[in-house]
Protein backbone atom coordinates (compact mmCIF):
# COMPACT_ATOMS: atom_id res chain seq x y z
CA UNK A 1 0.00 0.00 0.00
CA UNK A 2 1.58 2.98 -0.80
CA UNK A 3 2.14 6.21 2.23
CA UNK A 4 1.45 8.50 -0.27
CA UNK A 5 -0.41 11.50 1.61
CA UNK A 6 -1.73 14.42 -0.52
CA UNK A 7 -0.91 17.60 1.11
CA UNK A 8 -4.12 19.28 2.53
CA UNK A 9 -3.02 22.17 0.59
CA UNK A 10 -2.23 20.54 -2.86
CA UNK A 11 -6.02 19.42 -3.29
CA UNK A 12 -7.67 22.20 -2.20
CA UNK A 13 -10.54 23.19 -4.32
CA UNK A 14 -9.64 26.91 -5.24
CA UNK A 15 -6.44 24.61 -7.31
CA UNK A 16 -8.74 21.96 -9.05
CA UNK A 17 -9.78 22.44 -12.77
CA UNK A 18 -13.35 22.24 -13.07
CA UNK A 19 -14.70 18.87 -15.50
CA UNK A 20 -16.74 19.28 -18.44
CA UNK A 21 -17.16 19.75 -22.23
CA UNK A 22 -14.17 22.10 -24.00
CA UNK A 23 -15.44 25.36 -25.45
CA UNK A 24 -14.84 24.28 -28.71
CA UNK A 25 -17.49 21.12 -28.44
CA UNK A 26 -20.21 23.54 -27.74
CA UNK A 27 -21.68 22.93 -31.65
CA UNK A 28 -25.13 22.46 -32.24
CA UNK A 29 -26.91 19.85 -32.32
CA UNK A 30 -27.62 17.82 -35.61
CA UNK A 31 -31.50 18.20 -36.57
CA UNK A 32 -31.32 16.03 -39.16
CA UNK A 33 -29.62 12.77 -37.04
CA UNK A 34 -32.43 13.46 -33.82
CA UNK A 35 -35.05 13.39 -36.02
CA UNK A 36 -33.94 9.95 -37.72
CA UNK A 37 -33.43 8.55 -33.87
CA UNK A 38 -37.26 9.34 -33.61
CA UNK A 39 -38.38 8.12 -36.79
CA UNK A 40 -36.69 4.70 -35.17
CA UNK A 41 -38.75 5.21 -32.09
CA UNK A 42 -42.08 6.10 -33.84
CA UNK A 43 -41.30 3.15 -36.71
CA UNK A 44 -40.44 0.36 -33.31
CA UNK A 45 -43.59 1.22 -31.76
CA UNK A 46 -45.42 0.49 -35.20
CA UNK A 47 -46.19 3.74 -36.97
CA UNK A 48 -45.94 3.68 -40.62
CA UNK A 49 -42.88 6.86 -41.03
CA UNK A 50 -42.37 8.27 -44.23
CA UNK A 51 -38.87 9.66 -44.05
CA UNK A 52 -37.83 12.38 -45.93
CA UNK A 53 -35.28 14.34 -43.61
CA UNK A 54 -32.32 12.73 -44.64
CA UNK A 55 -29.91 12.58 -48.28
CA UNK A 56 -30.16 9.31 -48.27
CA UNK A 57 -30.82 7.52 -51.73
CA UNK A 58 -33.31 4.84 -51.41
CA UNK A 59 -31.78 2.60 -54.30
CA UNK A 60 -28.16 1.18 -52.55
CA UNK A 61 -24.88 0.97 -53.94
CA UNK A 62 -24.07 -0.65 -57.24
CA UNK A 63 -25.07 -4.37 -57.71
CA UNK A 64 -20.96 -4.80 -58.50
CA UNK A 65 -19.60 -3.51 -55.57
CA UNK A 66 -22.33 -5.06 -53.29
CA UNK A 67 -20.89 -8.40 -55.02
CA UNK A 68 -17.42 -7.28 -54.17
CA UNK A 69 -18.27 -6.41 -50.57
CA UNK A 70 -19.72 -10.09 -50.07
CA UNK A 71 -16.82 -11.59 -51.56
CA UNK A 72 -14.56 -9.57 -49.47
CA UNK A 73 -16.52 -10.50 -45.90
CA UNK A 74 -16.63 -14.07 -47.40
CA UNK A 75 -13.42 -14.65 -48.05
CA UNK A 76 -11.76 -14.94 -44.34
CA UNK A 77 -9.32 -12.62 -45.22
CA UNK A 78 -8.56 -10.43 -42.43
CA UNK A 79 -9.34 -6.72 -42.65
CA UNK A 80 -6.44 -5.16 -42.02
CA UNK A 81 -5.34 -1.60 -41.71
CA UNK A 82 -4.59 -0.49 -45.51
CA UNK A 83 -2.81 2.64 -46.62
CA UNK A 84 -3.41 5.80 -44.69
CA UNK A 85 -4.81 7.25 -48.13
CA UNK A 86 -6.73 4.41 -49.10
CA UNK A 87 -5.48 1.49 -51.35
CA UNK A 88 -4.12 2.07 -54.98
CA UNK A 89 -6.83 0.59 -57.05
CA UNK A 90 -8.68 3.16 -55.40
CA UNK A 91 -7.05 6.18 -55.66
CA UNK A 92 -6.32 5.06 -59.27
CA UNK A 93 -10.00 4.61 -60.21
CA UNK A 94 -10.99 7.66 -58.86
CA UNK A 95 -8.02 9.12 -60.67
CA UNK A 96 -9.77 7.71 -63.83
CA UNK A 97 -13.35 9.29 -62.88
CA UNK A 98 -11.99 12.89 -63.09
CA UNK A 99 -10.67 12.13 -66.66
CA UNK A 100 -14.03 10.37 -67.44
CA UNK A 101 -16.42 13.17 -66.37
CA UNK A 102 -13.92 16.16 -66.64
CA UNK A 103 -11.20 15.81 -68.59
CA UNK A 104 -8.81 16.44 -66.10
CA UNK A 105 -5.34 14.40 -65.94
CA UNK A 106 -5.58 13.71 -61.95
CA UNK A 107 -2.33 12.10 -60.39
CA UNK A 108 -3.52 9.45 -58.36
CA UNK A 109 -1.00 10.53 -55.63
CA UNK A 110 -3.30 13.58 -55.32
CA UNK A 111 -6.40 11.60 -54.14
CA UNK A 112 -6.85 11.29 -50.29
CA UNK A 113 -9.62 8.38 -49.69
CA UNK A 114 -11.16 9.13 -46.39
CA UNK A 115 -13.86 7.66 -44.49
CA UNK A 116 -16.75 9.74 -45.80
CA UNK A 117 -16.51 13.31 -47.15
CA UNK A 118 -16.94 14.28 -43.40
CA UNK A 119 -13.54 13.04 -42.52
CA UNK A 120 -12.12 15.33 -45.61
CA UNK A 121 -13.75 17.97 -44.31
CA UNK A 122 -11.78 17.31 -41.41
CA UNK A 123 -8.49 16.26 -42.66
CA UNK A 124 -9.05 19.53 -45.20
CA UNK A 125 -10.13 21.79 -42.76
CA UNK A 126 -6.96 21.05 -40.42
CA UNK A 127 -4.51 21.06 -42.98
CA UNK A 128 -5.77 24.66 -44.87
CA UNK A 129 -6.46 26.77 -41.74
CA UNK A 130 -5.36 27.90 -38.40
CA UNK A 131 -7.29 29.02 -35.30
CA UNK A 132 -8.53 32.12 -35.64
CA UNK A 133 -8.86 32.13 -39.50
CA UNK A 134 -11.91 33.33 -41.27
CA UNK A 135 -13.96 30.78 -43.38
CA UNK A 136 -16.28 32.09 -45.79
CA UNK A 137 -19.99 29.55 -46.38
CA UNK A 138 -22.76 30.56 -48.03
CA UNK A 139 -26.10 30.56 -45.97
CA UNK A 140 -28.36 28.68 -46.49
CA UNK A 141 -25.54 26.13 -46.26
CA UNK A 142 -24.29 22.12 -44.26
CA UNK A 143 -24.57 22.83 -40.99
CA UNK A 144 -21.42 20.33 -40.51
CA UNK A 145 -19.13 23.03 -42.16
CA UNK A 146 -19.59 25.73 -39.84
CA UNK A 147 -19.60 23.43 -36.61
CA UNK A 148 -16.25 21.44 -37.94
CA UNK A 149 -14.80 25.11 -38.54
CA UNK A 150 -15.79 26.55 -35.09
CA UNK A 151 -14.59 23.45 -33.50
CA UNK A 152 -11.36 23.73 -35.16
CA UNK A 153 -10.91 27.50 -33.77
CA UNK A 154 -12.04 29.39 -36.77
CA UNK A 155 -14.24 32.20 -37.56
CA UNK A 156 -17.08 31.07 -39.98
CA UNK A 157 -18.37 33.97 -41.73
CA UNK A 158 -21.65 33.40 -43.37
CA UNK A 159 -22.57 35.10 -46.64
CA UNK A 160 -25.98 35.99 -46.83
CA UNK A 161 -26.05 34.77 -50.46
CA UNK A 162 -30.27 34.37 -51.20
CA UNK A 163 -32.68 34.17 -54.14
CA UNK A 164 -30.87 36.64 -55.80
CA UNK A 165 -27.63 34.64 -56.32
CA UNK A 166 -29.48 31.63 -56.30
CA UNK A 167 -28.19 30.76 -52.88
CA UNK A 168 -24.41 30.63 -54.15
CA UNK A 169 -21.56 32.62 -52.70
CA UNK A 170 -20.22 35.46 -55.62
CA UNK A 171 -17.27 37.79 -55.53
CA UNK A 172 -19.22 40.43 -54.27
CA UNK A 173 -20.24 38.56 -51.13
CA UNK A 174 -16.59 38.02 -50.60
CA UNK A 175 -15.69 41.73 -51.10
CA UNK A 176 -18.14 42.73 -48.11
CA UNK A 177 -17.70 40.46 -46.48
CA UNK A 178 -13.88 41.26 -46.28
CA UNK A 179 -15.10 44.48 -45.75
CA UNK A 180 -16.74 43.84 -42.61
CA UNK A 181 -14.81 41.15 -41.47
CA UNK A 182 -11.22 41.36 -42.32
CA UNK A 183 -9.32 39.26 -44.57
CA UNK A 184 -10.72 35.44 -45.50
CA UNK A 185 -8.26 32.55 -45.28
CA UNK A 186 -10.68 30.20 -46.86
CA UNK A 187 -14.11 29.50 -48.73
CA UNK A 188 -16.32 26.94 -48.97
CA UNK A 189 -18.42 26.35 -51.97
CA UNK A 190 -20.82 23.46 -52.44
CA UNK A 191 -22.56 22.88 -55.93
CA UNK A 192 -25.03 21.06 -55.84
CA UNK A 193 -25.73 23.68 -52.54
CA UNK A 194 -26.92 21.44 -49.30
CA UNK A 195 -30.14 22.14 -48.93
CA UNK A 196 -31.22 24.38 -51.88
CA UNK A 197 -29.69 22.50 -54.81
CA UNK A 198 -28.62 25.02 -56.78
CA UNK A 199 -25.11 25.12 -58.94
CA UNK A 200 -22.27 27.47 -60.20
CA UNK A 201 -22.27 27.72 -63.94
CA UNK A 202 -18.85 27.41 -65.48
CA UNK A 203 -18.11 30.83 -65.42
CA UNK A 204 -19.33 31.53 -61.68
CA UNK A 205 -16.98 28.96 -60.51
CA UNK A 206 -14.23 30.39 -62.69
CA UNK A 207 -14.66 33.65 -61.14
CA UNK A 208 -15.06 32.19 -57.36
CA UNK A 209 -11.43 30.35 -57.99
CA UNK A 210 -9.89 33.74 -60.15
CA UNK A 211 -11.38 35.50 -56.58
CA UNK A 212 -9.80 33.17 -54.49
CA UNK A 213 -6.44 32.72 -56.30
CA UNK A 214 -5.60 36.21 -56.31
CA UNK A 215 -6.19 36.78 -52.74
CA UNK A 216 -4.76 33.98 -51.25
CA UNK A 217 -7.82 32.35 -50.08
CA UNK A 218 -8.05 28.43 -50.03
CA UNK A 219 -10.81 27.13 -51.90
CA UNK A 220 -13.03 24.10 -50.61
CA UNK A 221 -15.55 22.28 -53.04
CA UNK A 222 -17.94 20.51 -51.79
CA UNK A 223 -19.06 18.27 -54.82
CA UNK A 224 -20.59 15.30 -52.66
CA UNK A 225 -23.46 16.11 -54.98
CA UNK A 226 -22.26 15.99 -58.60
CA UNK A 227 -23.65 13.52 -60.89
CA UNK A 228 -27.41 14.38 -59.09
CA UNK A 229 -28.12 17.11 -61.44
CA UNK A 230 -31.03 17.53 -63.61
CA UNK A 231 -30.47 19.85 -66.81
CA UNK A 232 -30.89 23.43 -65.06
CA UNK A 233 -31.40 26.29 -67.41
CA UNK A 234 -28.68 28.15 -65.13
CA UNK A 235 -25.92 25.71 -66.65
CA UNK A 236 -27.38 24.95 -70.06
CA UNK A 237 -24.96 26.28 -72.60
CA UNK A 238 -21.86 25.92 -71.00
CA UNK A 239 -19.26 23.81 -72.43
CA UNK A 240 -18.68 19.99 -71.20
CA UNK A 241 -15.20 18.05 -70.92
CA UNK A 242 -14.81 14.56 -71.51
CA UNK A 243 -16.57 11.98 -72.96
CA UNK A 244 -20.41 11.24 -72.42
CA UNK A 245 -22.28 12.60 -69.19
CA UNK A 246 -19.34 14.61 -68.77
CA UNK A 247 -18.54 18.31 -67.90
CA UNK A 248 -21.52 20.80 -66.29
CA UNK A 249 -24.17 17.92 -66.75
CA UNK A 250 -22.80 16.48 -63.91
CA UNK A 251 -21.26 19.91 -62.09
CA UNK A 252 -18.25 22.03 -62.29
CA UNK A 253 -15.34 20.17 -60.68
CA UNK A 254 -12.97 23.06 -58.82
CA UNK A 255 -9.75 21.34 -59.91
CA UNK A 256 -10.68 22.53 -63.79
CA UNK A 257 -9.90 26.20 -62.21
CA UNK A 258 -7.44 25.47 -59.65
CA UNK A 259 -4.84 23.41 -58.67
CA UNK A 260 -5.19 25.24 -55.42
CA UNK A 261 -8.46 24.07 -54.38
CA UNK A 262 -9.80 21.35 -52.23
CA UNK A 263 -12.09 19.24 -53.85
CA UNK A 264 -14.59 16.97 -51.48
CA UNK A 265 -16.51 13.87 -52.95
CA UNK A 266 -17.96 10.65 -51.81
CA UNK A 267 -19.84 7.56 -52.73
CA UNK A 268 -22.89 8.71 -50.33
CA UNK A 269 -25.00 10.56 -52.99
CA UNK A 270 -24.68 9.25 -56.58
CA UNK A 271 -23.54 6.15 -56.06
CA UNK A 272 -25.83 5.39 -52.78
CA UNK A 273 -23.50 4.37 -50.37
CA UNK A 274 -24.11 6.94 -47.29
CA UNK A 275 -23.65 3.83 -44.59
CA UNK A 276 -20.47 2.74 -45.96
CA UNK A 277 -18.65 5.98 -45.28
CA UNK A 278 -16.00 5.94 -47.92
CA UNK A 279 -14.89 9.18 -50.15
CA UNK A 280 -12.30 11.22 -51.26
CA UNK A 281 -10.80 14.55 -52.00
CA UNK A 282 -8.12 15.84 -54.47
CA UNK A 283 -5.12 17.17 -52.57
CA UNK A 284 -3.17 20.51 -53.84
CA UNK A 285 0.45 19.47 -54.32
CA UNK A 286 0.74 21.75 -50.62
CA UNK A 287 -1.50 20.60 -48.31
CA UNK A 288 -0.46 16.86 -49.65
CA UNK A 289 2.26 16.16 -46.77
CA UNK A 290 0.27 17.78 -44.12
CA UNK A 291 -3.07 15.98 -45.01
CA UNK A 292 -1.14 12.46 -44.80
CA UNK A 293 0.07 12.80 -41.87
CA UNK A 294 -2.81 14.23 -40.30
CA UNK A 295 -4.62 11.71 -41.64
CA UNK A 296 -2.14 8.61 -40.02
CA UNK A 297 -3.37 9.92 -36.66
CA UNK A 298 -6.85 10.71 -36.62
CA UNK A 299 -8.36 7.55 -38.66
CA UNK A 300 -5.04 5.27 -39.44
CA UNK A 301 -6.91 4.82 -42.90
CA UNK A 302 -10.45 4.94 -44.25
CA UNK A 303 -12.97 1.64 -43.79
CA UNK A 304 -11.03 -1.38 -45.64
CA UNK A 305 -13.99 -3.53 -46.94
CA UNK A 306 -15.51 -0.29 -48.15
CA UNK A 307 -12.14 0.18 -50.30
CA UNK A 308 -12.03 -2.59 -51.73
CA UNK A 309 -15.81 -3.04 -52.53
CA UNK A 310 -15.83 0.79 -54.07
CA UNK A 311 -13.52 0.16 -56.62
CA UNK A 312 -16.22 -1.50 -58.62
CA UNK A 313 -18.20 1.39 -58.31
CA UNK A 314 -16.30 2.70 -61.44
CA UNK A 315 -17.35 0.09 -63.72
CA UNK A 316 -19.96 1.01 -66.76
CA UNK A 317 -22.71 -1.21 -65.36
CA UNK A 318 -22.40 0.67 -61.97
CA UNK A 319 -22.81 3.90 -63.74
CA UNK A 320 -25.82 3.20 -65.71
CA UNK A 321 -27.19 1.77 -62.48
CA UNK A 322 -26.65 4.98 -60.39
CA UNK A 323 -27.93 6.84 -63.87
CA UNK A 324 -31.03 5.06 -63.22
CA UNK A 325 -31.40 5.95 -59.76
CA UNK A 326 -30.57 9.58 -60.84
CA UNK A 327 -33.28 9.22 -63.06
CA UNK A 328 -35.55 8.25 -60.10
CA UNK A 329 -34.69 11.32 -58.47
CA UNK A 330 -35.81 13.56 -61.15
CA UNK A 331 -39.24 12.19 -61.07
CA UNK A 332 -39.56 12.59 -57.34
CA UNK A 333 -38.63 15.84 -57.93
CA UNK A 334 -41.14 16.84 -60.10
CA UNK A 335 -43.68 15.24 -58.65
CA UNK A 336 -42.68 17.80 -55.69
CA UNK A 337 -42.49 20.45 -58.00
CA UNK A 338 -45.99 19.64 -59.82
CA UNK A 339 -48.02 19.40 -56.39
CA UNK A 340 -46.20 22.66 -54.78
CA UNK A 341 -49.14 24.91 -55.32
CA UNK A 342 -51.39 22.24 -53.77
CA UNK A 343 -48.59 21.83 -50.78
CA UNK A 344 -49.24 26.11 -50.57
CA UNK A 345 -45.17 26.33 -50.02
CA UNK A 346 -43.36 29.48 -51.18
CA UNK A 347 -39.81 31.00 -51.91
CA UNK A 348 -38.59 27.63 -53.15
CA UNK A 349 -35.13 26.77 -54.34
CA UNK A 350 -34.75 25.66 -57.79
CA UNK A 351 -32.94 22.15 -56.76
CA UNK A 352 -31.04 22.28 -60.14
CA UNK A 353 -29.00 18.64 -58.60
CA UNK A 354 -29.04 17.01 -55.07
CA UNK A 355 -32.14 15.73 -54.03
CA UNK A 356 -33.63 18.34 -51.55
CA UNK A 357 -36.42 21.15 -52.15
CA UNK A 358 -35.74 24.39 -49.77
CA UNK A 359 -39.24 26.40 -49.25
CA UNK A 360 -41.22 27.92 -46.78
CA UNK A 361 -44.21 25.88 -45.50
CA UNK A 362 -46.76 28.54 -45.97
CA UNK A 363 -47.68 31.72 -44.16
CA UNK A 364 -50.85 29.94 -42.82
CA UNK A 365 -48.53 26.83 -41.08
CA UNK A 366 -45.81 29.56 -40.19
CA UNK A 367 -48.76 31.57 -38.05
CA UNK A 368 -50.49 28.23 -36.91
CA UNK A 369 -47.08 26.80 -35.66
CA UNK A 370 -44.74 29.75 -35.38
CA UNK A 371 -41.43 28.15 -36.32
CA UNK A 372 -40.61 25.10 -39.20
CA UNK A 373 -39.27 23.24 -36.13
CA UNK A 374 -42.95 23.13 -34.37
CA UNK A 375 -44.34 22.66 -38.09
CA UNK A 376 -42.09 19.75 -38.75
CA UNK A 377 -42.64 18.10 -34.85
CA UNK A 378 -46.42 18.20 -35.56
CA UNK A 379 -45.68 16.99 -39.14
CA UNK A 380 -43.67 13.98 -37.76
CA UNK A 381 -45.55 13.53 -34.58
CA UNK A 382 -49.40 13.87 -36.27
CA UNK A 383 -48.88 12.53 -39.98
CA UNK A 384 -45.83 10.25 -39.61
CA UNK A 385 -44.33 12.39 -41.60
CA UNK A 386 -40.18 13.34 -41.78
CA UNK A 387 -39.06 16.62 -42.87
CA UNK A 388 -36.52 19.23 -41.30
CA UNK A 389 -36.34 22.40 -40.29
CA UNK A 390 -34.11 25.13 -41.72
CA UNK A 391 -32.03 25.51 -38.63
CA UNK A 392 -29.59 23.00 -39.39
CA UNK A 393 -28.68 25.33 -42.64
CA UNK A 394 -29.82 28.67 -41.99
CA UNK A 395 -28.70 30.76 -38.97
CA UNK A 396 -30.62 33.45 -39.43
CA UNK A 397 -33.99 32.71 -41.22
CA UNK A 398 -33.71 28.80 -40.74
CA UNK A 399 -37.33 28.82 -38.75
CA UNK A 400 -39.26 29.96 -41.93
CA UNK A 401 -38.00 26.85 -44.18
CA UNK A 402 -38.13 23.02 -44.08
CA UNK A 403 -35.87 20.97 -46.10
CA UNK A 404 -37.78 18.26 -48.02
CA UNK A 405 -35.66 15.48 -49.52
CA UNK A 406 -37.21 13.17 -52.24
CA UNK A 407 -33.85 10.87 -52.13
CA UNK A 408 -36.45 8.25 -50.91
CA UNK A 409 -37.96 7.96 -54.05
CA UNK A 410 -40.83 8.84 -55.73
CA UNK A 411 -43.33 6.04 -53.92
CA UNK A 412 -42.59 7.68 -50.93
CA UNK A 413 -42.62 11.25 -52.00
CA UNK A 414 -46.46 10.64 -53.35
CA UNK A 415 -47.12 8.95 -50.24
CA UNK A 416 -45.98 12.13 -48.30
CA UNK A 417 -47.33 14.44 -50.11
CA UNK A 418 -50.84 13.65 -49.53
CA UNK A 419 -50.02 13.11 -46.04
CA UNK A 420 -48.90 16.58 -45.37
CA UNK A 421 -51.86 18.40 -47.58
CA UNK A 422 -54.22 16.32 -45.56
CA UNK A 423 -52.05 17.54 -42.43
CA UNK A 424 -52.14 21.26 -43.23
CA UNK A 425 -55.72 21.27 -44.31
CA UNK A 426 -56.45 19.61 -40.92
CA UNK A 427 -54.19 22.02 -39.24
CA UNK A 428 -55.79 25.02 -40.85
CA UNK A 429 -59.13 23.78 -40.23
CA UNK A 430 -58.15 23.42 -36.22
CA UNK A 431 -58.18 19.47 -36.59
CA UNK A 432 -55.03 19.21 -35.38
Amino acid sequence: MSSFQPDEQSTASSFARPLGPSSRSQVPDFQVMIILGRVAELRAAGADVVSLCAGEPGGGAPAAVNARAAEVHASGRALNYTPTLGIAPLRQAIAAHYARWYGLDVDPARVAVTTGSSGAFMLGFLAAFNPGDRVAMARPGYAAYRNILAALGCQVVELDAGPAVRFQPTPALLEEAEAVHGPLAGLILASPNNPTGTMATRQEMAALAQWCSGRGVRLVSDEIYHGVTYGSPTTAGDGAAGGAGAGVERGVCAGEYSDEALVMSSFSKYWGMPGWRIGWMLMPEDLAPAIGGLSGSVSLCPPAAAQYAAVEAFTEQSYTECDVQVAGFARARALVLAHQDRLGWTDAAPADGAFYFWAKPGEAMLARYGTSTAYCEALLEEAHVALTPGTDFDTAHGEEYVRLSFAAGERDVAEAIERIVAFQQDASSGAV
